[in-house]
């Protein structure tokens, strides 16, 4: 396995690379914007292609390179479904995978620094965000936290994993880069209570500042979806013409994967084309038989980057649903269940 820890001096972040082999799909973990043309230099020299940028919460301290990444790399950006940020291309929810080829992680939903704050684990090792730091824990007094929620998501959740656990945080201010559960069980001084009442106690009394680039940060993270929608005019097809229309004349193209389809379902008769395989099945789509090719994915984000590259590629014809199929299911489409 290919696997980088790069930091962020000013806002002391950790930022994850993960890939299985040279020349593969590659996966970031809370990038931070200053550091983008950093990160795809590197990219290039491991000879790995971008295929998945995950935020483990809407963070308070720096902006996130997650737009900037999808914008310059097509990648699919991924964050919890509790996230508020405006366009996220997969929103997972607790136990869900985040798969790469070759890889895999599990999403943890570990409310209490933020309410959308999560981690994900691998075999030996955990991402915990603001969750869990080395020797301490993420602050919970703005942005909807609760020490006890916190409580909850560490005693029940993270601090169950095996102890030989690696522990990998969002943030270090010491120099510290990397734990073990067992570390922080033994060592950890937020750790050492005698129940959520003495934790929640401990956190309200900390009395921290708020993070410098906090006015910034938050909004200007919730706010991923503009670049987007400003620089990808495509063509459209409302879901209510689909519907009013049998969908004739169309193929339509499901771009998510398939753990989202399980969960949510399909559009009836519609083609499963994973976006991070799209490559795959373009002389597929090239081979419409003189039909429009529609692609939707969940939120509408995938689609509209499908629609250039298929369109680059030679296939004529591409439009998207905006707004994915929950736009779909809003206008009252037919939904099949896998």
């Amino acid at each position: 396995m290919i696997f980088r820890q790069l930091f962020d001096s000013a806002s002391s972040t950790y930022t994850y690379l993960l890939a299985s082999r040279v020349g593969g799909e590659a996966l970031l973990l809370d990038p931070v914007l200053e550091k983008t043309d950093r990160y795809l230099k590197l990219l290039e020299e491991l000879d790995l292609k971008l295929v998945k940028v995950v935020d483990t919460h809407v963070h308070a301290d720096h902006v996130t390179a997650m737009g900037a990444l999808r914008d310059k790399t097509s990648c699919v950006t991924v964050m919890g479904e509790q996230s508020p940020v405006d366009v996220v291309s997969m929103r997972v929810s607790d136990g869900e995978r985040v798969t790469i080829e070759g890889l895999s992680m599990t999403a943890m939903h570990t409310p209490g620094h933020t309410d959308d704050s999560y981690c994900f684990r691998m075999d030996d090792r955990v991402f915990t965000g603001d969750t869990l730091l080395i020797r301490g824990t993420g602050r919970t007094d703005f942005q909807n936290g609760d020490a006890g929620q916190q409580y909850d998501s560490l005693f029940d959740g993270v601090l169950k994993l095996p102890e030989s656990t690696l522990v990998y945080p969002a943030h270090d201010y010491k120099g510290d880069t990397v734990s073990t559960i067992g570390e922080e069980k033994s060592s950890n001084p937020r750790l050492q209570v005698a129940g959520r009442a003495e934790y929640i106690e401990l956190m309200a009394n900390l009395k921290l500042a708020n993070p410098k680039m906090m006015d910034v940060a938050v909004p200007e993270n919730m706010r991923m979806g503009l670049n987007i929608d400003r620089q990808c005019e495509v063509a459209t097809i409302a879901p209510e013409r689909i519907i009013a229309d049998n969908a004739e004349g169309m193929m339509i193209v499901d771009l998510r994967e398939e753990g989202e389809r399980v969960k949510s379902g399909v559009i009836p008769g519609s083609v499963h084309a994973p976006y991070s395989r799209l490559d795959q099945h373009l002389d597929m789509l090239r081979q419409a038989e003189g039909r429009d090719v529609v692609f939707y994915c969940a939120v509408g984000e995938r689609s509209t980057m499908a629609v250039n590259i298929a369109r680059d590629r030679g296939v004529s014809g591409c439009a998207h649903i905006p707004g994915g199929f929950i736009a779909w299911a809003e206008a009252g489409g037919n939904i099949d269940r896998v």
